[in-house]
């Protein structure tokens, strides 16, 4: 039951974010606000919303292993094999500006959460811990973030790829509950069925995290990145998981630690350390071979990457 309670959580919360992004978007657009901000918050905020509600109720439930799980096995499946399969699928051309700005700051955010995450080995303190302070940093670097891409957009001519929906003020009100309803009831399956799965398979509720909940939140991306790699829109496809890394390290982890201190235990620092890895590898694959692009033969080191890594969760659960 508890599988099947799973299952049917991540689909509430795909179709609940999806819900959500189209009424907030239509809404939005009926209220005259411009583009740029409807592009760069409701609908940047579509694909890491089942993440959010996720860590929203593991942190009110105090578990800080499906909150850490969660967002560090999003980042490490985003990048090993979002960004593996788009290569393989076509050659992911960068820009300029993504190599030398996104990707450092997707470098930072990982060696940002490292730093927050040793108390031990920095403050030598008896325990490690992200805490609500650390929170409030994490939040502050987020608002800098949207602003920059404000900023650019609005330098850049910003054109949304997705067409707003046009819907009546009423209709766009009820795409919004049920979107929240959906969240919220999906985010309660989720965090619950995974505790009783962990406790049933008898492995770590950190491993759960890192593995069927961070593959499950993480389906948005992985579908907008497949479209957009077979569409030739490679520079989406790499964006799409360069902007939910930063989103979900600087907003998911910045929310989740205020609303309960994030306690990281010393197996953590394992996950931790892999994160920073797979981040600084985007930007070591930029380099080699092709200048710029992320090449077929990079996509399937991606791949091997992720299954050594997903192996090694077992082995030292």
């Amino acid at each position: 039951m508890d599988f099947i309670l799973l299952i049917i959580g991540f689909g509430l919360l795909i179709y609940g974010a999806n819900f959500l992004v189209d009424g907030g978007a239509a809404l939005a657009k009926k209220l005259n606000v411009p583009t740029i901000v409807i592009g760069l918050t409701i609908v940047a905020f579509g694909t890491s919303a089942p993440e959010l509600i996720v860590n929203i109720f593991a942190s009110l439930k105090n578990n800080s292993d499906i909150v850490l799980g969660n967002i560090l096995g999003s980042n490490i499946f985003n990048i090993l094999s979002i960004l593996g399969i788009s290569a393989i699928i076509r050659n992911l051309k960068v820009s300029k500006t993504t190599t030398i700005i996104e990707v450092p700051i997707v470098i930072l955010s990982s060696i940002i959460i490292f730093i927050m995450a040793n108390d031990t080995l920095i403050d030598n303190r008896a325990y490690s811990e992200i805490s609500k302070a650390d929170g409030f940093i994490l939040l502050i670097f987020f608002i800098l973030f949207l602003a920059y891409n404000i900023f650019l957009g609005i330098t850049r001519d910003f054109e949304l790829e997705e067409e707003i929906k046009d819907l009546k003020i009423q209709t766009s009100l009820m795409y919004i509950i049920v979107g929240l309803v959906f969240l919220v009831f999906g985010g309660r399956f989720v965090v619950n069925s995974s505790i009783n799965i962990a406790k049933f398979l008898g492995i770590s509720e950190r491993v759960i995290g890192l593995t069927i909940v961070a593959i499950g939140t993480s389906l948005p991306e992985l579908i907008t990145s497949i479209v957009a790699s077979v569409k030739k829109a490679t520079d989406i496809a790499i964006g799409n998981v360069l902007g939910s890394n930063i989103f979900n390290v600087l907003f998911i982890i910045g929310v989740s630690s205020i609303i309960s201190n994030v306690s990281v235990k010393p197996i953590n620092q394992y996950d931790i350390a892999i994160n920073m890895i797979a981040s600084a590898l985007i930007f070591l694959f930029l380099f080699t071979g092709k200048r710029h692009q992320i090449e077929r033969w990079e996509g399937i080191m991606f791949i091997i990457f992720q299954i050594i890594y997903f192996v090694s969760l077992f082995i030292i659960a």
